[in-house]
């Protein structure tokens, strides 16, 4: 068979007008399915240049399928089965700026560009100081756009109609707000003009978002029989749910450049995301995240089998519904529905969400997805006992051994590998627990108070010295304290 390429694919050309940070599993599946939807019903005509934002990833082998894949979309839609699948031809370019760094600043220059998405996980949007020079790839996102942006602003000598709109999916609070905070502080650190800070913070427009899809990404399982049917081969394809909700917060003038609300998608554009952001993050998310090293600690692989499980299930259960729902300022009912829309999505036949594939990052995923919860249950003066239970499971996930001896192919940033690495080494786990409660990352003192160093503690113990069945046992039986 063929590799799926334009010479098997007619491709409509269209002007680079989106440039997209990241070209992982979820945006391929989120956002660029939106895209090609619009241009598919000719209310836009934009084509997209994906920027690589980390030294490895996938640019090498997107370019070598002119940036086609298969997208799958696969789940549930009013009580009935939905199954479709369609070729996305909407990514045009493709730029890796640690090698073509030349290449990526020439689109600073473009007339056509007006849009610029990015999804470069939670630990993307940082503050790093950094001196940022046009011979040098800065290392952070925020420093490769702002030399992006000063790469405009200079070429198009200050034009306040040149500015962007910025419309960040990554999953921390108020992400828009955040990233202009952040490149206004950075542009300051590298001493460039008043007239171009001004320009950056009132002539670019910046989006607070949600973003809403469970994305298991590629179908390794499935890929020869899926190939079969398709008649080619597809290196990139990706499966996503057929659920969808994207809210964007920010200025009106992206809705006339991407008129969701013609196209008959779930695109929201909303005075505020603050209840949909408390709702989605606290309760999918965070139950994604509570849930994969427990699960994974005890065996299962994905998403469905392990709310399938009466363990795993009763644990998020009790997560979801004793602690997280609680915390949300909304109605009841509401919250109760939407958590058992949650439960429902797990179990979507179709969708294969393996375990691993969640666990990138679960540092900095535990502390915006479920840090909250543990500490506005405490403000109502009560204790996040599943909460807390799946930090310690993380942190013997962190251990990097499962159960069995088999080593655990941890994904997170260096200086957390390399910490626990050093931690466990040391066969304290005491003093293990205590340092990591303590690190200055967390950003708050309550992981500290005594109560929950020697709950987390009492926790992971139990965890490696009888196995995460007996741990979560005696937690979902009511001996968890």
């Amino acid at each position: 068979m063929e590799k799926l390429t334009k010479k098997i694919h007619k491709t409509p050309e269209r002007p680079i007008s989106i440039m997209q940070f990241g070209e992982g599993n979820f945006l391929r599946a989120f956002v660029d399915d939106f895209i090609q939807k619009l241009n598919d019903q000719k209310l836009i005509n934009m084509g997209v240049v994906v920027v690589q934002p980390m030294p490895f990833g996938r640019i090498k082998e997107m370019k070598e399928q002119d940036g086609l894949y298969t997208l799958f979309l696969q789940g549930l839609q009013n009580n009935e089965i939905v199954k479709t699948h369609q070729v996305i031809d909407v990514l045009s370019d493709f730029v890796n700026p640690y090698e073509e760094l030349n290449k990526y600043l020439e689109y600073g220059k473009s007339e056509d560009l007006q849009i610029v998405i990015s999804n470069t996980t939670e630990a993307g949007i940082v503050y790093e100081e950094e001196k940022l020079s046009r011979e040098v790839t800065p290392n952070s996102f925020p420093g490769k756009l702002l030399l992006l942006l000063n790469e405009r602003f200079n070429h198009f000598k200050g034009d306040k109609t040149k500015g962007l709109e910025i419309v960040p999916c990554e999953l921390i609070d108020y992400n828009g707000d955040t990233l202009k905070e952040i490149l206004i502080k950075l542009a300051k650190y590298n001493g460039y003009s008043e007239a171009f800070i001004d320009w950056i913070s009132n002539d670019n427009k910046y989006y607070n978002t949600l973003v809403d899809r469970i994305v298991p990404g590629y179908p390794k399982d499935e890929v020869e029989k899926l190939e079969k049917e398709l008649g080619y081969v597809d290196h990139s394809m990706v499966k996503g749910e057929i659920f969808h909700l994207w809210v964007l917060q920010g200025p009106d003038t992206l809705k006339a450049k991407l008129p969701f609300d013609k196209s008959g998608l779930n695109v929201l554009f909303a005075d505020s995301i603050v209840p949909y952001k408390q709702r989605k993050v606290k309760i999918l998310n965070g139950s994604h995240t509570a849930l994969v090293p427990v699960s994974y600690l005890l065996g299962i692989e994905a998403v469905k089998e392990s709310v399938e499980d009466p363990r795993v299930s009763k644990f998020i259960k009790g997560f979801i519904y004793d602690e997280v729902v609680p915390t949300i300022d909304l109605p009841q009912a509401d919250m109760h529905a939407f958590a058992y829309s949650v439960i429902e999505r797990y179990s979507n036949p179709f969708v294969h969400h393996l375990l691993l594939s969640i666990a990138l990052n679960s540092m900095s995923k535990y502390k915006s997805r479920n840090l909250p919860t543990v500490l506005d249950l405490a403000k109502q003066g009560k204790f996040a006992s599943h909460a807390l239970f799946s930090l310690a499971a993380l942190i013997v996930f962190y251990r990097g051994v499962d159960e069995k001896g088999n080593k655990i192919p941890l994904n997170d940033d260096p200086k957390f590998i390399e910490l626990f690495e050093k931690l466990w080494a040391k066969n304290d786990i005491p003093a293990l627990v205590k340092e990591v409660l303590e690190l200055p990352f967390w950003e708050t003192e309550y992981l500290k108070n005594k109560e929950v160093v020697d709950y987390v503690t009492k926790q992971v113990e139990l965890i490696v010295t009888k196995g995460m069945k007996y741990a979560v046992d005696q937690l979902i039986n009511g001996a968890e304290k």
